[in-house]
């Protein structure tokens, strides 16, 4: 089995986790004075810029300078669910797409211009990503009473949101 195939798996279900999270939880609740949608967007964008090649990497096009930093207050534009789930879709398309034409060899490769090689860049964005997906989902937790579905190896994808 070709390391790509192994990785697709363990890539799907982290962008369904992000996909659940983002449709159970409340977009304007707070977590350390910051809205959620900032966490979620904070998260995404690192996916999205640090997923391929963070020296190469074009911001979405409704993105303002420090919208994605939880040190700056920035809260312009404010996005919502929508935006958020379109920016998700977007970039799972993106890292699909880039996983599924990488070579054995490229992995342990850096990309241009970059410090890091491809898999400690997905295993970097894997735990960046967890641990915000945890933090939000907390939050839900305490607010709703319940968890959100979160799946993993063992866990079959199913569209079930809450456990």
């Amino acid at each position: 089995m070709r390391l790509s195939e192994s990785i697709r798996p363990c890539v799907d279900v982290m962008f369904h986790n992000f996909e659940t999270m983002l449709h159970t939880f409340d977009p304007q609740a707070e977590l350390f004075g910051i809205p959620l949608w900032k966490h979620a967007y904070h998260m995404l964008h690192s996916c999205d810029q640090w997923f391929i090649n963070p020296n190469r990497y074009d911001e979405p096009l409704f993105h303002t300078p420090g919208l994605n930093s939880l040190d700056e207050s920035v809260f312009e534009p404010c996005l919502d669910r929508e935006d958020l789930l379109n920016y998700l879709a977007d970039i799972r398309e993106k890292c699909r797409c880039y996983v599924d034409h990488l070579r054995e060899e490229d992995w342990t490769q850096a990309p241009e211009g970059c410090a890091h090689t491809r898999i400690e860049l997905l295993l970097g964005q894997l735990r960046h990503a967890h641990t915000h997906l945890g933090n939000i989902n907390a939050v839900t937790m305490q607010q709703t009473g319940r968890w959100p579905r979160v799946v993993g190896l063992q866990k079959h994808v199913s569209g079930e949101l809450w456990e």
